[in-house]
């Protein structure tokens, strides 16, 4: 084995089955439960001026420590605000020294030493201290923002309520229209925050539990600003370093029963926050204004990603972000801690209807939704790397989709639809839904959708319908909100119920069909062609909805509205773009060329794991990229968001991306992944190695001069025999021995098989350990060793067997035989055995075709270094012929087509890979045949390839 230089690897794993890590200046990946079964090109962008120092990391997708129970911060550690930019990146990035604490955490300190409650409610430590509870309760004041107040904030209407603007064209940046961006997304965030009203939905965990509670996110996009602009080499410290440590990591729900147990979590004070969020804005703002990279005295500046300020404006798409979901989150909250702030702008006018609670009537409280037929297109994904918008890393690349023809639904499933599905008893019957949908409805209770209301008795199915702030008549003609879980049940009820227009059941839509149905004059086609095409590039939320091709985004409302309020898009379809988010068929995953980037590397690559199902169009409260025609996000199949979706039926299959194709049917959660792995090894691990034939075949084919006085040829002597196939094991060893290995003291033989080739490394080692996972195997090997009389019958027509002996080959000696320690072993679990000290280091290893039987085939692989010593030698031989009866179809290394580019991956080349990541370096490579018999006129024969590392 030789240990390479660190470098920058040409090919990364992507799809969530390799997890991430920084070391130095390299991006190093390890196994994942699905190892390679979607793969790209990847490759981390870097900047001159990045030194390790600044790397600082982020990501929203993991859960803080909850057992620390008190956390302290430093009084100082509010850095002034003229001493942290620096034009050069190379500011030292020293962290202030945590060493007192606030005057809130001592008096929640003493709280809790009073507090006598469950573990649910140990959230209740962080109210009660100072004033803060006052201070929140009712409508703010002016002192709430840190930023400007919405009333002096660029987006103000003349009615006082503040929108979004456009979103900026990074080709003519200047400092000016960089600060009103920035004024606007701060002031929108506090906005929604002055929604809250008193204290406690700030600490009060989210009723699933599986989201930090909103003072996380009060503080969280504050602190990315900052981490961002450091990794990006603009500011050269921090502004308090232990804020920027606590609210930097945020979640990605992984099952729906997860506990994150947040609630005995000591959080600071909302009014620290409010301290540390106002040293923040100071801190962005002096950036924005002072730097020299934006330095606009000669004109606009142009900003691309590798630009330093790219991290500005990754920065205000990053709260954009956490603005829709935390609304989300207020949705969800208990409706008397949440209140309408003052400049928040108003619901849809169909808002203030009254409407009938139930037994609503199609073409009188909501509009019929008839199947429109849709023509065979083509659509060409991803953003070019030139567009003048900020864009995450999911969105560049390239991709050409076939869309065959299809019928869609005129407008998104309303109200008025779903209540005849849920009155029907479609929470209640479990054949509408997939297992773990069915077991996320059952550990929820859900008998209707999360927003719907009880406005009557149990069993009447009477609804209003709660909006961010509001309960309100229930508006029967807006598209329903709900899960991917609560969609697919819908479309299996309704084939059921009315049956599909073609062959096949309805579904939900796809990434291309939806473009293939959005507006003409905004689509992907009309947007390369014209940036302004893109119309949140060139209108604000007080604009968007005007027009011909109005819609309801950009927070044009606070609310949704009726699906045939908006005129169609020319293929007929209504809100294509706005009004609720819509759930597709496809799993969440990168373009072909998808490169991460250097200031935000794990942003999309852990969801690339065949768990995140896309979403598409954008909400009533999507705002700047969310709004954009290239925005591609994306939740898990349980997540709640604005989000519906339509009725779709088609022929063919759905022009669907699935990362791992032919193991899923549409979207399977993580409980559903592993229980199914699970299931496939515990049916193989137990049974094909342990047969009487098993055993006889492979007798025969590690000791092929067994026979000889039986008169039994191995293979019927006949011209062009193959007889070079004979002697396989022995084969494998001797290459092991001719690649001149450092040392000769230690071999190790896995999947060691009944032990021919063991003998064989015993010739020249001076110890040998044989393993392998069959306890039949391992039985008949110490019988050879002990020289017992082993018999096996050879197959020579249907039902007639010669039974013979087996004999060991020319040259294993009783010294050759004591050198050799037989035992049972898992080859998926070495790194395991060599803790317990079961294995130990060696100088030489073979593989026997082992690795196309293993289960995970990637485990086994990772853990080589750890067994091989500095200059040893593994010798690989596989044909790799996989199987489903042995290795998941998720853990194979090769052998299919990529499901993005359809190009066919191959396990040699990805095997080549993965040693070298792991610090090998391929010293030979040669074809090796072998014969099995399967009688005496009928024989495997095999070419593996061999390979020495």
């Amino acid at each position: 084995m030789m240990l390479r230089s660190n470098k920058v690897s040409t090919k990364a794993m992507i799809a969530s089955v390799r997890s991430i890590a920084n070391t130095g200046n390299k991006r190093s990946f390890c196994s994942s439960s699905l190892s390679s079964l979607f793969e790209t090109q990847a490759r981390v962008r870097t900047t001159p001026s990045m030194t390790p120092s600044m790397r600082v990391r982020h990501s929203n997708r993991h859960t803080l420590p909850v057992s620390t129970l008190l956390r302290y911060r430093s009084s100082a550690a509010l850095s002034p605000v003229d001493d942290t930019v620096t034009g050069t990146g190379t500011g030292t990035g020293t962290e202030e020294i945590i060493t007192g604490h606030s005057e809130g955490h001592v008096a929640a300190a003493e709280a809790r030493n009073k507090l006598d409650a469950s573990n649910e409610e140990a959230w209740r430590i962080n109210l009660g201290r100072g004033s803060n509870n006052q201070w929140l309760t009712g409508p703010r004041t002016d002192d709430w923002f840190t930023g400007l107040p919405p009333s002096q904030c660029p987006g103000v209407d003349d009615h006082g309520a503040l929108r979004s603007l456009p979103l900026p064209n990074l080709n003519a940046v200047t400092r000016e229209s960089a600060k009103e961006y920035f004024d606007n997304s701060w002031a929108l965030y506090e906005t929604l925050f002055a929604g809250l009203n008193s204290e406690e939905y700030f600490y009060r965990p989210p009723v699933h539990g599986l989201r930090h509670p909103q003072i996380f996110y009060y503080g969280h996009t504050p602190c990315l600003y900052i981490n961002k602009l450091r990794v990006a080499g603009v500011l050269s410290k921090p502004v308090n370093a232990y804020f920027e440590s606590i609210f930097e990591i945020g979640v990605d729900e992984q099952i729906w029963d997860d506990d994150l147990a947040p609630g005995r979590m000591l959080w600071p004070t909302v009014s620290e926050v409010h301290e540390y969020r106002k040293r923040v804005y100071e801190t962005v703002v002096n950036a924005i204004m002072t730097h020299p990279s934006l330095d606009d005295s000669n004109g606009p500046v142009a900003v691309n990603q590798d630009h330093p300020m790219w991290a500005l404006f990754m920065g205000f798409e990053h709260e954009r972000i956490h603005f829709e979901t935390s609304s989300v989150l207020f949705r969800e909250a208990p409706n008397h801690l949440v209140q309408t702030p003052n400049n928040w702008p108003p619901l849809h006018p169909s808002a203030q209807k009254n409407t009938p609670t139930s037994h609503p009537i199609e073409g009188v409280d909501y509009p019929p939704n008839k199947m429109i037929a849709v023509n065979a297109d083509s659509v060409d994904l991803g953003k070019p790397a030139d567009f003048p918008s900020y864009g995450w890393d999911n969105e560049y690349g390239e991709r050409s989709v076939s869309v065959p023809p299809f019928q869609a639904s005129e407008h998104m499933i309303t109200n008025g639809e779903f209540w005849k599905f849920v009155s029907e008893g479609g929470y209640r019957k479990k054949e509408y839904w997939c297992d773990d949908g069915w077991a996320w409805r059952s550990h929820r209770n859900l008998k209707w959708p999360f927003f719907w209301e009880t406005a009557g008795p149990a069993g009447s199915h009477e609804y209003s319908l709660r909006t961010v702030f509001k309960i309100i008549s229930m508006p029967w003609d807006w598209p329903v909100d709900c899960t991917y879980y609560e969609a697919k049940a819908f479309c299996r009820w309704q084939t059921t119920k009315e049956g599909s227009p073609t062959s096949k059941p309805f579904r939900v839509l796809t990434e291309a069909e939806h473009h293939v149905i959005r507006n003409q004059e905004h689509n992907l086609k009309a947007v390369r062609e014209d940036a302004n095409a893109d119309k949140v590039m060139v209108r604000g939320g007080d604009t968007f909805a005007e027009g011909s091709t109005g819609s309801n985004v950009n927070l044009a409302f606070a609310s949704q509205n009726p699906v045939d309020y908006f005129a169609p898009s020319h293929t007929g379809h209504r809100d294509t773009t706005g009004n609720a988010w819509e759930w597709t068929e496809d799993h969440f995953n990168p373009l072909k060329g998808f490169e991460v980037h250097h200031v935000y590397d794990d942003f999309s690559s852990p969801c690339f794991d065949g768990k995140h199902s896309m979403i598409v169009g954008g909400s009533f409260v999507s705002t700047g990229d969310e709004a954009s025609v290239f925005a591609r996000f994306h939740f898990r199949p349980h997540f709640l968001q604005h989000s519906g979706f339509r009725l779709v039926a088609s022929e063919e299959d759905a022009p669907a991306t699935h990362l791992f194709a032919g193991q899923f049917s549409g979207q399977v959660a993580a409980r559903n992944e592993s229980l199914a792995e699970e299931k496939v090894i515990d049916d193989v691990s137990g049974n094909v190695y342990e047969t009487d034939d098993s055993l006889h075949m492979y007798l025969g084919l590690h000791y092929p001069s067994s026979g000889t006085k039986e008169s039994v040829a191995p293979i019927i002597n006949h011209k062009n025999s193959p007889i070079h196939g004979l002697g396989f094991p022995q084969r494998v060893a001797d290459l092991l021995t001719s690649l001149n290995p450092t040392k000769t003291e230690n071999a190790l033989d896995m999947g060691c098989a009944v032990g021919g080739a063991s003998f064989e490394l015993a010739k020249t080692f001076d110890n040998v350990d044989a393993f392998d996972f069959s306890n039949t195997f391992v039985a008949a090997a110490k019988q050879m060793q002990a020289k017992e009389d082993v018999r096996f019958s050879v197959p020579m027509e249907a039902d007639i067997f010669d039974e013979v002996r087996a004999v060991h080959e020319e040259g294993v000696t009783q010294e050759v035989l004591d050198k050799v320690n037989f035992f049972q072993g898992d080859a998926c679990k070495i790194g395991e055995m060599a803790a317990e000290g079961a294995l130990g280091k060696y100088d030489g290893v073979i593989m026997s075709n082992l690795l196309c039987r293993l289960p995970d085939p990637l485990q086994c692989l990772n853990s080589l270094p750890r067994i091989v010593n500095k200059g040893g030698v593994v010798v690989l031989v596989t044909p790799f012929s996989w199987l489903e009866q042995f290795t998941p179809r998720g853990k194979w290394l090769g052998g299919f087509y990529d499901p993005v580019s359809k190009e066919p991956l191959r396990s040699k080349d990805e095997l080549h890979l993965i040693m070298e990541e792991r610090g090998f370096e391929k010293i030979h490579e040669e074809e090796m045949p072998l014969v099995i018999r399967e009688h005496q006129r009928k024989y495997q024969y095999i070419v593996s390839e061999a390979t020495g590392w």
